[in-house]
């Protein structure tokens, strides 16, 4: 699916809406407005359904833009707002959820002409917001690594590896949008906001006053349980994101690696350094001419071709045990199942304590038995106790009851069937993940991963995925985890 499709998509559906508003309900004023209510109320209707479907991504996203403001703000005269910045961040899941119904409403307020002043005057700013975001997204590409985005003097050429945050989250993960792409839309739709405040007089409306409450407050209740099923009781009811069920994860990532690795330089960008002069040239002619610019005068930096296959976020999947050692192609190509628990956070808040630990000292003596040879064998000289700091968790009491309660009897059951058990979690250290799995008695190993890796597999904390040679056969929210023996029927385990 690309933009076009989904806007010409719109644009059939407003049509039809419009026809029938005009000759069925015969309650038009102008044709140009009662297309343009429906337009935008279908789109609105649309992005809002796509992102209530994981509006967990959108809260994630969320927390991208909440910290890149905080980082630029930070820096500058208006730094007394930052503190605003990491209180939404607390709450994204809430703002998120908010937002998404919110646009939603005003999809349905805008098609039945609820409301108009107010309905407007949302539309206005909610589309004004997003286009600051948006523009934000794209603009950050022309600030350089290291400098403030108020710094104007020092904006450069653009580079798309210099934005905070690449995709703007406007259809959530069913179509990812290149920032400048996404504020063109949200400039695009600018025009009826605008219009809307002008000609709101001009506005169609549906049925009765209260028929369009009715409708307000039952697409308010549809909008909020839709969103809460999709990451409070329960996952996505549709997986948008490269994870989904039935992909081979294997072979995907040695796809996109092979087709990243194909890609071809095709220039040198040369920074003087003196000048601050960027000067780009085609690589059969730096080849040729490279003693030209030495390290000492230039920076450089490569111009790729096209990938043949768009990466996804498969391509980075990477797993390490808790000695640092990456160990994903051994999980990757296990021919057995596997069950794999995930956690992108662990949640635990750490506190020093100190505590005595026994260390034991060792003497070294050679011993010589008749004529044999001579052997050096240990021999215990003391025991001496000291005083150690550690770091002591209180755990969150449903995440640690996620663990003890309804992963232990169903991981338990699964190892001693012979499966492979581990989990995999971000932002955790090998302390803090030895006394998670002492305190609630697990008996499987805990390995580690990027934490936004983890929130794009399942959304969950804790989740389950059910693995086999690579290929992910099931995923679960905690709440809605099987018992081992309804998992083990359903996918004949053996």
């Amino acid at each position: 699916m690309t933009l076009t499709k989904i806007l010409i998509y719109v644009a059939i559906a407003a049509l039809l809406l419009t026809l029938i508003v005009g000759f069925g309900f015969k309650k038009h004023k102008s044709w140009f407005m009662t297309y343009l209510q429906n337009y935008c109320g279908a789109f609105f209707l649309f992005s809002g359904w796509v992102k209530a479907v994981d509006p967990m991504g959108l809260a994630f996203k969320m927390a991208d833009y909440f910290a890149a403001f905080e980082t630029t703000f930070s820096e500058t005269w208006m730094s007394f707002i930052t503190p605003i910045f990491p209180a939404l961040s607390s709450i994204k899941f809430g703002f998120a959820t908010s937002m998404i119904v919110f646009e939603l409403i005003l999809g349905v307020m805008l098609i039945l002409g609820s409301r108009s002043k107010f309905t407007i005057w949302s539309f206005w700013i909610l589309v004004a917001f997003f286009t600051v975001l948006t523009g934000y997204t794209y603009l950050t590409g022309y600030v350089p690594s290291g400098s403030n985005f108020f710094s104007f003097g020092e904006w450069g050429g653009f580079k798309e590896s210099n934005m905070q945050v690449t995709d703007c989250g406007c259809f959530g993960d069913y179509l990812k949008l290149k920032p400048f792409t996404s504020f063109m839309k949200d400039v695009g739709l600018m025009f009826p906001a605008f219009y809307f405040l002008f000609r709101h007089k001009d506005m169609h409306q549906l049925f009765t006053s209260g028929v369009r409450f009715g409708l307000g407050v039952t697409t308010l209740v549809v909008a909020l349980v839709l969103c809460l099923s999709n990451y409070v009781w329960d996952i996505p009811n549709r997986d948008f994101r490269p994870f989904k069920k039935g992909v081979n994860v294997a072979e995907t990532k040695e796809a996109e690696l092979d087709a990243m690795a194909a890609v071809p330089i095709i220039a040198y960008d040369l920074k003087s350094k003196a000048t601050g002069e960027v000067t780009s040239i085609p690589y059969a002619q730096y080849l040729k001419d490279f003693k030209k610019y030495p390290k000492e005068d230039y920076e450089f930096e490569q111009v790729l071709g096209v990938s043949t296959l768009e990466p996804t976020k498969i391509s980075e999947y990477a797993i390490s045990n808790l000695d640092g050692d990456e160990i994903t192609d051994e999980l990757l190509h296990d021919e057995k199942p596997s069950i794999m628990l995930v956690s992108y956070i662990v949640k635990g808040k750490g506190k020093k304590a100190m505590r005595t630990v026994k260390d034991t000292i060792v003497a070294l003596d050679t011993i010589q038995s008749g004529t044999g040879p001579e052997m050096i064998v240990e021999r215990i000289e003391d025991v001496v106790s000291r005083e150690e700091e550690y770091t002591d968790y209180d755990w969150d009491p449903d995440f640690f009851s996620d663990y003890s309660d309804v992963i232990r009897p169903f991981t338990d059951a699964a190892m001693a069937d012979g499966f492979k058990v581990y989990s995999v979690c971000g932002g955790a250290d090998k302390n803090m993940l030895d006394q998670l799995k002492h305190d609630a008695g697990l008996n499987f190993e805990f390995y580690t991963a990027d934490d936004i890796l983890l929130k794009t597999i399942v959304r969950s904390n804790p989740g389950t995925v059910l693995w086999k040679n690579g290929v992910i056969l099931d995923k679960w929210h905690i709440d809605k985890l099987p018992d081992y023996e309804t998992v083990k029927s359903a996918h004949n385990l053996k």
